[in-house]
């Protein structure tokens, strides 16, 4: 086992799995702390994100419930209507709708979702993920994986955790429970066993007796119906799972019954890995307070136009478009996009485009500006400007041509298999939308991170 931090370039495949530390992070009851930062005045309230309860909408489910709402009988993915049964409106009660004898106590409020907030939070989220880790598997919008082997070690773990959460705390203003072990599976199970704001940290010689007395459905991908078949088979504890004779557990689930008589042993040799080649690189950053003059958003529009396009040449990726975000009074998010005529790696374009985008917001109050660069290939082939490709007949640079089109599949495998948590659903994978000049209103952020 390591004695203090790694140097970077260790290679982690040639590490003992002992010496793996691996960090998951979960927001808690992220949608709810999402409204809760636009409006202070729901913390500590009941409260319930979902949809269905608008004008129009007959059926529709609970995306969260707060701890506070939960306490009602209000959980994830319950129909609307039932959560509203159990938890009237607080605004059904302040218009005497209800009954008098219904105490405003027993009343909550109701919020509808609001994905391009959400995804907004949680770009900010992802950027202190990223920077506090060399290997980052976004699992959804709420959660992800951290390998932190290269970044600290076993001694000072905890104190590693408790900075990433101190700093979601800080700059995002949202709480994270943080689970930290050897394994995938175990630093899951550690992200849920202190909710909320909890911070757990189960070390390489402690796996197995801090699984031993959870309960089997604690396991990591065990779902209830899974649960009540373990049970079925006398299998209560993950040390009943661990204790017993694997080949019933082949026959009753098939190649799965290993895996689960392996995690409820503490062993799983997953290694955290990115989904895949990023769509898109972006930088974002937040004013103090709402800011009006051109010259500080233009500033901070060069620097992060700077930024994500020598993140794209440190990772060898070529765009296809130039984005920018802007978000003005109380919370309006606003994107702008252009597509070019062949990918290209040019830090000048992009803060030439990046600029050229932002103008229409150049006068209005604007409290978090980003630039973001996607359409993304990787590629071996020689890097490419705007200039390399072909020139009009007058020797000048083509114009920047927009899509009509086009679609950045953002496809994600089925967590069904990863997981069978009741966290928050993820955002249905969407086209990107492709923005030309015109003005528009807000827009999907699913893509802008």
């Amino acid at each position: 086992m390591s004695d203090g931090p790694r140097l970077p370039g260790v290679d982690v495949e040639d590490e003992d799995d002992e010496d793996r530390i691996v960090c998951h992070v979960d927001a808690d009851c992220f949608y709810a702390s999402c409204e809760r930062l636009r409006e202070p005045d729901l913390r500590g309230e009941p409260l319930v994100v979902g949809m269905g309860y608008e004008p129009g909408e007959t059926i529709g489910a609970v995306a969260t419930a707060s701890y506070e709402a939960r306490e009602f009988g209000v959980e994830s993915a319950q129909a609307i209507s039932t959560a509203l049964e159990r938890l009237p409106r607080r605004a059904a009660y302040e218009s005497g709708d209800l009954e008098s004898d219904v105490a405003r106590e027993q009343t909550g409020h109701y919020r509808p979702v609001d994905m391009d907030y959400y995804e907004s939070v949680a770009a900010d989220v992802r950027e202190i993920l990223h920077d506090c880790a060399d290997v980052v598997r976004e699992v959804s919008i709420d959660e992800a994986y951290l390998d932190v082997t290269d970044r600290t070690a076993w001694q000072v773990a905890d104190g590693f955790a408790r900075h990433i959460k101190d700093r979601i705390r800080r700059e995002v203003g949202v709480t994270v429970s943080v689970g930290v072990a050897p394994t995938m599976s175990a630093a899951k199970i550690a992200s849920d066993f202190d909710k909320p704001d909890g911070l757990t940290v189960v070390r390489p010689g402690e796996l197995r007796e801090f699984l031993a007395p959870l309960a089997a459905d604690l396991l990591h991908g065990v779902g209830p119906v899974t649960a009540r078949e373990l049970r079925e088979m006398g299998l209560e504890t993950a040390g009943d799972v661990a204790a017993a004779d694997p080949e019933p557990l082949v026959e009753r689930f098939g190649e799965r019954g290993r895996e689960l008589y392996d995690r409820a042993r503490g062993e799983d040799d997953r290694r955290v890995q990115p989904k895949g080649d990023p769509k898109s690189f972006s930088r974002e950053s937040a004013f103090a307070d709402p800011v009006s003059e051109p010259e500080p958003k233009y500033e901070q529009i060069e620097t992060l136009a700077a930024a994500v396009a020598d993140r794209a040449r440190r990772e060898g990726a070529l765009y296809r478009t130039i984005g920018v975000k802007a978000v003005t009074p109380p919370y309006d998010v606003n994107t702008r996009e252009r597509s070019l005529s062949g990918p290209i790696d040019d830090p000048d374009l992009v803060d030439r485009v990046a600029r050229d985008l932002f103008a229409e917001f150049e006068t209005e109050p604007v409290r978090k500006v980003g630039v973001r660069v996607a359409n993304l290939e990787f590629a071996a082939a020689d890097q490419a400007s705007l200039a390399s490709w072909e020139r009009d007949d007058d020797g000048s640079e083509p114009a920047a041509e927009v899509e009509t089109d086009p679609t950045d599949e953002t496809g994600d495998e089925d967590r069904s298999r990863e997981t069978e948590s009741e966290s928050e659903p993820e955002s249905e994978s969407e086209p990107t939308a492709v923005l030309d000049d015109r003005p528009s209103g807000q827009t999907s952020l699913a893509d802008f991170s």
